[in-house]
């Protein structure tokens, strides 16, 4: 989690620096849900002038946003939904990276000009005219669709809010994949989630916060 207030001379948001705190653990969807509302109230969610969830698509995400955070901007991080065009591409022409390259420049103007529908039309025509394709399409189309809304790019940078999750995704390398993932290693689930635990502190910059509250 992070804050916003200013963009650069360019007009592009700037995160606050050493404003980002950090949640996580094993567990569930509704367990998640719990903690990162805790987390948001902590900073001052209510107090935000504006307020955001950015994911990558997945229904459960929306859920918690939903359910928690009915009042706030939804975001599906733009390079993830490029990605999906690509995954596409190399079904349609498996080991053919030309063709690949030139099918997704086409349909990606759309996505980043937030022109949804007409991708999705695009997807839709792809699949009529080759039968043969008719499986994978669909469920790209359906992913597309049901987050339209959360994908006016244009819109939201007119906002100045961010579009992309790379805070997010260094969070997760940086916190759990650097100390968890190391070659060789093993954990219990309850191992884990103390080690996520601590270093959500130390990384939020709560660690001598901690200690205090356990000595206390």
């Amino acid at each position: 989690m992070f804050t916003q207030t200013r963009v650069d001379e360019q007009g592009r948001p700037l995160r606050e620096e050493d404003s980002t705190t950090y949640v996580g653990a094993i567990e569930t969807a509704e367990q998640f849900g719990a903690r990162i509302y805790a987390e948001a109230w902590q900073r001052g969610w209510a107090r935000a002038q504006k307020k955001v969830v950015m994911g990558d698509g997945a229904e459960w995400i929306w859920n918690i946003a939903d359910q928690h955070f009915p009042e706030a901007i939804q975001i599906v991080d733009l390079y993830h939904a490029r990605q999906h065009l690509w995954e596409l591409a190399a079904q349609l022409y498996p080991n053919d990276s030309a063709r690949q390259h030139r099918w997704v420049m086409v349909r990606q103007d759309k996505l980043d000009n937030g022109q949804i529908e007409n991708l999705v039309a695009s997807l839709r025509s792809v699949a009529t005219a080759h039968p043969q394709w008719a499986e994978p399409i669909p469920a790209q189309t359906d992913y597309f669709q049901k987050n339209a809304e959360r994908m006016r790019y244009p819109q939201f940078r007119r906002q100045k809010l961010f579009v992309g999750t790379g805070v997010i995704e260094a969070g997760c390398k940086t916190l759990i994949g650097t100390r968890l993932k190391q070659s060789g290693m093993f954990w219990t689930v309850r191992g884990a989630n103390a080690i996520i635990g601590l270093r959500c502190c130390r990384l939020s910059g709560r660690f001598e916060d901690y200690w205090e509250a356990r000595r206390a």
